[in-house]
């Protein structure tokens, strides 16, 4: 009876064993195993982008968009001549996300950023040329915290004087049919955007601390505005120490509607000019044209999903960063505590940029779930392609097994 019972087990193994060289010459290496390891795994499941941001589990999209809107896949070239330029504006995380980009992308030759210098050297495979206008590798070429309308003058006649190349046609990929230039090269470009209320009080508590930001030049139609145009709200050096309540006081603060008069056109409105056109009109100019602008850059990121934004840059440009983005809810503007009536009169003076970013919450997460959906579809064809592989090689064995036999 024992010997029978170590018979069936000595079966046992060697079945295990005949179906483990039947696996292995199937699917070859581990390749078959590991996929079905990971379906079977917990954390496959799991949305590794949804655990810091707190997105609703069902988004219900406000806005319609098409798919071109949504699907952001441009072709940049590091190799060649295009150009990835930042627009970055005051306290939206900017800075961060700066610096995640040259020092946090994997690239074949990677920035080189040295100790105790603020700006990196972000040179192209091969080539003395930069892929990258930022604050961190060519410094505020355009001026501090240059807008919309000063970069999309200035950063090609930067750029392109700093290379000798003949004149040849330009290339229009149709992501970016506005933003090439004469020399062909192609500009990407790329910004971050905060809720603005919190927003509002970062920049309030930096203002606070003595930021003036006054090296800004504001150019727009080839000139810097009057001071008629565009008058100080203080009278000393700077406004360190002013109040909340000063600060939201001051009509001709630049923090109010900052991001909406960040991504317009002003050459639209006149510029600084306020008697070009009446308020309401100038209003509806700017927002429209914020939205629009935003709406055809290469990619714009939230700093509320840093996850998300991380995944879209990853996605639209085909790099990969070194260490995931973190997600920080404790800042200098979480930490202002502030009254139903203040939030009200801040989100009041913020209008134009409250319309604005839920404009821009709505794009970023239907191009999120939309660039998700097509991931998941390209996993499903692949998933297919391996069964019918699979199933093709099992019925060959089959064969095999019938004609030997």
């Amino acid at each position: 009876m024992e010997d029978r019972s170590h018979k069936v087990l000595l079966a046992l193994v060697m079945l295990f064993l005949f179906a483990v060289i039947v696996l292995q010459y199937v699917c070859p290496g581990t390749e078959c195993q590991l996929l079905r390891l990971r379906a079977l795994s917990p954390a496959a499941a799991a949305d590794p982008y949804r655990a810091e941001d707190e997105t609703p589990a069902r988004f219900v999209p406000r806005f319609n968009f098409s798919a071109d809107d949504l699907l952001r896949r441009g072709g940049f070239n590091i190799k060649g001549d295009d150009l990835i330029v930042f627009l970055h504006i005051q306290k939206t995380g900017g800075t961060t996300f700066g610096r995640h980009l040259v020092r946090n992308i994997q690239l074949e030759q990677p920035c080189e950023c040295r100790a105790g210098q603020k700006k990196c050297t972000c040179h192209r495979p091969g080539k003395r040329e930069t892929w990258l206008f930022s604050r961190f590798s060519t410094g505020w070429s355009c001026g501090l915290h240059a807008d919309w309308t000063e970069l999309t003058n200035c950063v090609p006649s930067v750029v392109d004087s700093k290379k000798e190349v003949r004149l040849r046609p330009s290339r229009h990929t149709g992501l970016n049919a506005l933003f090439s230039s004469p020399l062909g090269r192609n500009f990407y470009y790329i910004t971050i955007l905060r809720d603005p209320v919190s927003r509002y009080l970062s920049e309030w508590r930096h203002v606070q601390r003595g930021a003036t930001w006054k090296a800004s030049l504001h150019v727009c139609d080839g000139r810097s505005p009057t001071t008629e145009e565009l008058p100080s709200c203080y009278t000393g050096d700077d406004w360190s120490g002013c109040s909340l309540q000063e600060f939201m006081d001051c009509p001709y603060n630049l923090a109010n509607n900052r991001q909406v008069r960040m991504l317009s056109d002003l050459s639209l409105v006149g510029c600084y000019n306020l008697s070009v056109m009446p308020e309401e009109q100038r209003n509806k100019v700017l927002l429209d044209s914020a939205k629009e602008n935003l709406k055809r850059m290469a990619f714009f990121g939230l700093t509320e999903f840093q996850r998300k934004t991380q995944y879209l840059f990853e996605k639209t440009f085909n790099m990969n960063f070194i260490s995931p983005f973190t997600q920080y809810n404790s800042t200098r503007a979480s930490s202002v505590e502030i009254d139903k009536q203040t939030q009200q009169r801040i989100e009041a003076l913020n209008f134009l940029d409250m319309e604005l970013y839920d404009y821009a919450k709505d794009l970023f997460l239907q191009r999120y779930q939309y660039m998700r959906q097509k991931e998941h579809q390209e996993a499903r064809r692949k998933r297919q392609e391996q069964r019918k592989i699979l199933r093709a090689k099992q019925a060959h064995l089959r064969e095999q097994g019938e004609n030997s036999s």
